[in-house]
């Protein structure tokens, strides 16, 4: 396996196993579940290295502790 391949397979806390969605759900919903799941995916991992990531906060771009992000985010079973 890559370089890349290890460091990103599978250490994240998220289920990469296929959700159902009853067959109602719109897909704007769908879409905004899996942006969350990924955020939240990017967030760990970059968390568990210790890093940050750029957001805007307040109309403000900030670098804030990835570690930080985390517990601002729904935890994974709460994204939906």
């Amino acid at each position: 396996m890559t370089k890349f391949g290890l460091l990103y397979s599978n250490k994240s806390m998220i289920s990469n196993s296929p959700i159902s969605f009853p067959s109602d759900t719109p897909f704007s919903e769908r879409l905004l579940y899996g942006v969350r799941k990924a955020l939240r995916k990017l967030a760990e991992e970059t968390a568990a290295k210790g890093g940050s990531l750029v957001v805007k906060v307040d109309g403000e771009i900030k670098e804030v502790s990835a570690a930080e992000l985390l517990k601002t985010l729904p935890e994974h079973n709460d994204i939906r």
